[in-house]
């Protein structure tokens, strides 16, 4: 289940079994200006029982790879590869993406910093 509005995005899964994964995650997100315009980034809730909350910047030009960051949050915090994927929310994080892009005023053609990409 997820639900989506400008500006925070909620993920929920109940685990099937003993076996499986279960976690009750928001994610929320605002425009800043410090160090540089950018987009900050707070994922918080529970995984598997334990609470949790990891806060991440990315500048303006490296914005539309929140999806990753929190893949990896979710991994550090337990969920398997196998389940830390976005496909079930995918039509959420197309409209988070599309908030944040217009949140940032970014277009197609942009240039990236290449300091960004090391």
């Amino acid at each position: 289940m997820a639900t989506f509005e400008p500006g925070h995005l909620h993920i929920e899964r109940h685990a099937l079994n003993d076996d499986d994964v279960s976690y009750n995650l928001c994610i929320d997100y605002e425009v800043t200006q410090d160090p540089e315009k950018g987009m900050q980034f707070t994922v918080h809730g529970n995984i598997m029982g334990k609470d949790m909350e990891e806060s991440f910047f990315l500048p303006k030009d490296q914005a539309y790879n929140f999806a990753s960051n929190v893949t990896k949050i979710a991994e550090q915090y337990g969920v398997p590869k196998t389940h830390s994927g976005i496909g079930s929310v995918h039509k959420h994080y197309d409209a988070m993406f599309e908030d944040v892009r217009v949140q940032l005023d970014m277009k197609s053609g942009d240039p990236v910093k290449p300091e960004h990409l090391e």
